[in-house]
């Protein structure tokens, strides 16, 4: 019997897609027989204090030479001293979402330290899952082989395509959605005030996301008032699957100004239900948005973006063609059983 112990910060039932890739990644394994520990680590991480690191020494102290040990980029980053006297004796595997440096708002001296940690880190796992083929490149610079990274993307549930805001009555305009946590790596504030030049048109937002930095929460608040966009602008907060398709279906449009992607689930579910997107070039996005489904801009550049989101509203035509890009990208999405399979077989290789 294959048995993995899973090393994950925070609330493993958050609804980020981090935490949605890893829990459905571990329910894939256990579907096909691997028995998972799952060993929940603190909030606090990456920036744990000692009483957290001890947790996790302890951890790895407690388990037997050869287990198998995955740990999540969000704790592994910061952890080289801690996983340094295991290295040898356990089977130790990172899984990086994206390196903790690109994080957006951190000071030099962080991302620096956060560079040299994860570098130390990544040097003693045996093996690096990724989830794109965008994270893997980058992580040359950290010092990582090539042979020693595979990537896994996320699945893509089958979904219905969207129906769209016409479908019910008093259609006020084009519907956006923008799914996306209240932080400052999502660009909310670049589309708020994107959206803040184009009142001249006719256009709702729906902005769905829980709000993990409290200064981000307040920017969009003031932004939504200062920007006039009060009557425009829905913030539904943290939802949950039933929900969030829902959403999905009465969209027209899917917009999100992500500084940085590891990936871009959120990208990925809207393609899957035949929605046109508008997104950035930040990290991974333009290899899950193929350019015939989406217009990407520079993460970033407000006034870009303010000029696509108006092409998009005002040319159907570019929108049915987007459409059909992302009908085309729709059949090519992997599914979540798939991509269990094939992390199976890294870990079995180790």
């Amino acid at each position: 019997m294959n048995t993995l112990h899973f090393l994950l910060p925070g609330d493993p039932d958050s609804r980020t897609g981090g935490y949605l890739y890893d829990a459905r990644i571990t329910a894939g394994l256990e579907s096909l027989g691997w028995i998972v520990h799952r060993h929940r680590l603190a909030d606090s991480f990456p920036f744990p204090g000692a009483a957290e690191l001890s947790q996790v020494g302890g951890i790895l102290a407690s388990l037997p030479d050869g287990a198998r040990v995955l740990i999540d980029g969000l704790a592994l980053g910061v952890l080289p001293a801690v996983i340094a006297p295991h290295a040898a004796r356990l089977r130790l595997v990172g899984l990086v979402h994206h390196p903790l440096a690109e994080e957006t708002g951190l000071d030099e001296a962080a991302r620096h330290w956060l560079f040299e940690s994860e570098k130390a880190a990544l040097a003693m796992v045996r093996h690096t899952i990724v989830t794109s083929p965008f994270t893997a490149k980058a992580l040359a610079a950290y010092g990582v082989p090539a042979a020693r990274v595979t990537v896994i993307l996320p699945g893509t549930d089958p979904a219905p395509l969207a129906q769209g805001s016409a479908k019910g009555s008093g259609n006020p305009g084009l519907h956006i959605l923008t799914v996306g946590t209240l932080t400052p790596r999502k660009g909310h504030d670049v589309l708020l005030t994107a959206l803040g030049t184009l009142l001249h048109h006719d256009w709702t937002l729906t902005l769905a996301g829980g709000a993990r930095d409290k200064p981000t929460a307040a920017l969009i608040e003031k932004l939504i008032q200062d920007k006039g966009l009060s009557g425009r602008v829905t913030l539904i907060g943290e939802v949950d699957s039933e929900a969030l398709a829902a959403l999905y279906d009465r969209a027209d449009l899917f917009a999100l100004a992500s500084h940085y992607e590891g990936y871009g689930m959120v990208f990925a579910e809207a393609l899957a239900r035949g929605l046109p997107v508008l997104g950035t070039t930040g990290g991974a996005i333009p290899t899950t948005v193929p350019p015939d489904a989406g217009l990407l801009v520079p993460p970033g550049d407000v006034s870009a973006f303010a000029q696509a989101l108006e092409k998009l509203l005002v040319d159907t035509g570019l929108r049915q063609r987007l459409r059909q890009g992302a009908l085309r990208a729709r059949d090519t999405l992997p599914g979540w059983q798939d991509q269990a399979r094939a992390f199976a077989q890294v870990l079995e290789t180790l």
